[in-house]
């Protein structure tokens, strides 16, 4: 007797995937519409004159301008160079340390105390000590946007082998797996998603950290541009930076966001 494949089996497939699809083009549209509100509510305030907001228009001339003469070029490379090193160097470190952490009890009481004490300094109040323990060059700079951004993402790392099931490291040693075999096979990959949070919200620190570490005696970057702006009541230019800091880290976590899909397809999502 022919066996009788349903149509709904084998539309079930295609059929997510076009859900998934619409739900992508459904987002997208929404953040037009946010974008494009957003923008509309700034230009009748400035029309308002509300605070002597710049408008929209007056911005995008001030960063044509800016743009013109390479200044803005300038200052978003050397701020996106000292990001990107403390951020990489940051999370370099951290995921050994918290899965050191989480995996190695004696580990975790030789690091815990000193990972939680530094979680409650901010790394700008360190800014003096920088200063004076490594000077007023670049060093100072990448190290608070190291420390912002190891400490958002060393917590996750460790939180993610903690939380990763007893029971399915239970089963991979009932099956002979050995130590090494667990963690490269099951305990790395139940805790990706968490470290792809925390590198997210790394990310976040390190760019909210620019800005301040960028004030230890720096001749350029978009923090140093805005400090300067302050100075002369410069609202067109520090609207500038503004943005473009927020442009910047906004297509890096879509990035980090992307690879986070890749990493953990297998994972349920809503």
């Amino acid at each position: 007797m022919a066996v009788i494949t349903t149509p709904r089996k084998r539309a079930a497939r295609p059929r997510t995937r076009r859900s998934e699809r619409r739900g992508q083009v459904r987002s997208l549209v929404l953040n037009v519409i946010a974008l494009a509100a957003g923008v509309a509510l700034w230009a009748v305030l400035a029309a308002l004159n509300v605070e002597s907001l710049p408008g929209p228009l007056a911005v995008a001339q001030k960063a044509g301008d800016l743009i013109a003469d390479g200044t803005l070029a300038d200052d978003l490379l050397a701020s996106l160079r000292r990001v990107f090193t403390g951020f990489a160097l940051g999370t370099a470190l951290a995921i050994p340390v918290g899965f050191l952490m989480g995996w190695y009890p004696t580990a975790r009481g030789l690091l815990e105390p000193y990972v939680q004490f530094f979680r409650t300094i901010p790394p700008l109040a360190l800014i003096p000590l920088a200063i004076v323990l490594m000077g007023i060059g670049e060093t100072p700079k990448v190290f608070v946007i190291f420390l912002a951004a190891f400490l958002s993402c060393v917590v996750a790392a460790f939180q993610g082998v903690v939380d990763v099931d007893r029971t399915l490291i239970n089963a991979a040693r009932v099956l002979g797996a050995s130590d090494r075999v667990i963690f490269l096979k099951v305990v790395i990959p139940a805790s990706t998603p968490f470290i792809l949070v925390g590198m997210r919200i790394g990310l976040g620190a390190a760019w909210a950290t620019v800005v301040a570490a960028e004030l230890i005696a720096a001749q350029e970057g978009l923090g140093f541009r805005m400090q300067h702006a302050q100075t002369y009541y410069d609202l067109d230019t520090i609207f500038v930076g503004l943005i473009t800091i927020g442009v910047l880290g906004l297509v890096m976590d879509r990035l980090l966001l992307l690879a986070e899909r890749r990493l953990t397809g297998w994972q349920e999502r809503r």
